[in-house]
């Protein structure tokens, strides 16, 4: 849908678009959703678009929030909750599940409905599961909502790390040695689980990164110098994930790429470099939210070297059927790139890579807020 086909009202003036920021979620990165959130209505054209904040609490309930994106930002170390930004502690929002119907319905214990208006797009600006995974994608797509970014099975394979590598090496993109241990395994054979990891070691060789397989911002993982370490790296994952991935080490440069959806289609930006960050033993949630460790923009390599990952990020884009917007994660290693992994829902900050590397590649964050908003108003839900 585009703008021009809005409705209008009485003196024939077409309204303005009304976006719904949705934050927050259930996900262990829900602190770090509330504050791409702040940043997205900060930055939000508001002569352009109306819009409609709704945060999403730690137990799943919707809420109507304050409009107040200085409320939304990391203070002294602490993560922002969407429970202290909403205007009740019981209200709830309710999407339609009516596709003729986009009109929000808002409403309180002992009190009427009230409906805050039609929705023309979601922008879901979500982290991990419950949101950015394909299940807030599926509601959207049932309630025949658009929305920014990727699609269900997009989301699904962008959040689940064993699956997106599967798809990566099915379409020929290079990645690196990895292993998967699944709930029943752990929990029926530790000690065959163990042995499995063990002997990947003894192929790839000590330290080894343990992941949660579905979850994001580095949360979760633990980097391992030997087996002694091993049963408490598989439990911190696990709080996150009971399916964890087993990574081997990657010696390389990290290297990162944007790639954002035009009208003619995905396009890559400059990438940039995670140069190594002292005090930490990789680049793990603190280094990237709390330390403000920052990354080389544009990155220094080759022409060659850097129209090769451009390259590889499209492709990565396209394997995994994505929409919108995409952050791709290589190694540069001896051997040339590897992919690490994509984000289907960069950290989103105009200090977060993604949006770095657009105003690097001349997009601000502004028009790469309403470009993407743009794209998801061109689609329309359902198969495409």
């Amino acid at each position: 849908m585009s703008t021009e086909n809005l409705p209008q009202s009485a003196d024939q003036q077409p309204r303005k678009p009304r976006v719904a920021v949705v934050f927050g979620g259930r996900s262990s990165e829900h602190g770090i959703s509330v504050v791409t959130a702040g940043a997205v209505l900060r930055a939000i054209d508001r002569t352009k678009y109306d819009v409609l904040p709704i945060g999403i609490t730690r137990d799943g309930r919707w809420a109507l929030t304050a409009d107040d994106p200085e409320r939304m930002a990391i203070l002294d170390r602490r993560q922002p909750d969407v429970e202290q930004l909403a205007e009740s502690s019981e209200g709830v929002v309710v999407l339609p599940v009516d596709p003729a119907s986009r009109e929000v319905v808002y409403s309180e214990p002992g009190s009427v409905p009230k409906a805050l208006g039609e929705v023309d797009v979601v922008f879901p600006v979500l982290h991990g599961p419950y949101g950015e995974d394909g299940t807030l994608q599926g509601l959207l797509e049932l309630s025949g909502v658009p929305y920014v970014g990727s699609g269900v099975l997009a989301s699904a394979v962008g959040q689940d790390k064993e699956y997106m590598k599967r798809v990566f090496t099915s379409f020929g993109l290079p990645v690196g040695p990895y292993e998967v241990i699944r709930p029943r395994e752990w929990e029926n054979d530790r000690a065959a689980a163990r042995k499995k990891i063990v002997d990947f070691a003894g192929e790839h060789g000590w330290p080894l990164f343990v992941k949660p397989a579905r979850a994001g911002s580095s949360i979760g993982i633990t980097k391992v110098d030997s087996f002694e370490g091993l049963d408490e790296a598989i439990e911190t994952a696990r709080a996150h994930d009971p399916k964890i991935i087993v990574e081997a080490l990657l010696r390389g440069r990290e290297i990162e790429c944007g790639v954002l959806e035009f009208a003619d289609g995905p396009r890559a930006s400059v990438p940039a470099e995670i140069p190594p960050v002292q005090s930490h033993d990789f680049y793990d949630f603190e280094a990237k939210y709390i330390d403000s460790a920052s990354g080389l923009v544009p990155a220094p390599l080759t022409e060659e070297q850097t129209a090769e990952v451009r390259r590889l990020a499209v492709a990565a884009f396209e394997a995994a059927s994505c929409e919108g917007l995409v952050r791709a994660d290589f190694f540069l290693t001896e051997d040339g790139f590897v992919i690490n992994e994509i984000n289907t829902m960069p950290g989103f900050t105009p200090i977060s890579m993604y949006p770095r590397m657009w105003q690097e590649s001349g997009v601000s964050y502004p028009e790469l807020v309403d470009l993407l908003v743009q794209a998801a108003l061109r689609r329309t839900t359902g198969l495409r």
